[in-house]
């Protein structure tokens, strides 16, 4: 895999021409932002500037933004420009995240490991009354309100060939999730890949990694990508994952504004 082709790939599909159900993708002169309803999060997913420009940007996002009232996140990679952009950002009142490493795996050269069917109990959900098991072990696992999941997965659930959710069992309770966006072009999206501390070390984590990628590979999909923070991410680099750039959230509130929802 030519880890700089996969980017360039990565940059255009995944950061410039993606959709997303439910929101506007507004293509700008030097950026792309995505804008949702509240009160969920919009965001700015890529954008191209330099020394001289980025700062102006910066503050046109702000306005927009403020005008609106709603919060917003601006996704920084570590190969934008100007190298500065998150400190710019972080300057101007964002608050960053840890960064997340954005890894990828070329499906077809994806391990045995991955392809063998699983000891755990791993199931596909069918059904949006389902999301509960979703919830249950998203809500302990993070701490946050993931009461969006029911209207919002749910809807997507509905559409076509793009999301797949997956919930591992013990004894019928839901113990870890992990979903997959398909989408246009060569590459789908990991999310969720969370479990609960009482089952953890249990292979659960591997279980539902295995089920998604095996999913992807069946039905043709070149690369599956995923946002590794610092616990995943040993796990799948030893899965064959490979690190193409890492990515900080960067997270703009206005004043009395509440908490969202996740961008996920």
């Amino acid at each position: 895999m030519n880890l700089q082709e996969v980017l360039a790939l990565y940059d255009r599909e995944q950061r410039r021409e993606i959709e997303y159900p439910g929101m506007s993708r507004q293509v700008l002169p030097r950026l792309v932002r995505y804008v949702r309803p509240a009160p969920g999060m919009s965001f700015v997913l890529h954008s191209d500037l330099d020394e001289g420009s980025a700062d102006a940007a910066i503050n046109e996002q702000l306005a927009y933004f403020a005008a609106l009232q709603q919060p917003f996140e601006w996704k920084v990679y570590a190969h934008d420009r100007p190298a500065d952009l998150a400190q710019r950002l972080a300057a101007r009142g964002f608050v960053l995240e840890e960064p997340d490493a954005i890894m990828v795996l070329d499906v077809a050269a994806a391990p045995p490991a991955l392809l063998a069917e699983p000891a755990a109990d791993v199931r596909r959900l069918r059904d949006p009354a389902q999301l509960a098991d979703v919830v249950a072990v998203l809500e302990p696992v993070w701490g946050e309100d993931f009461s969006w999941v029911y209207e919002r997965m749910g809807g997507h659930m509905a559409l076509p060939d793009y999301l797949s959710i997956f919930v591992a069992y013990v004894v019928g309770t839901a113990a870890g999730v992990g979903w997959t966006y398909y989408n246009p072009g060569h590459f789908a999206g990991l999310w969720g890949g969370s479990t609960l501390a009482a089952y953890r070390g249990r292979g659960l984590y591997t279980a539902l990694l295995a089920a998604r990628v095996r999913e992807a590979r069946a039905r043709g999909v070149p690369y599956l990508t995923i946002d590794a923070g610092a616990m995943s991410r040993p796990i799948v680099a030893r899965h064959g994952f490979e690190v193409i750039t890492y990515a900080t959230a960067c997270e703009w509130r206005p004043v009395a504004v509440g908490l969202g929802q996740s961008t996920a």
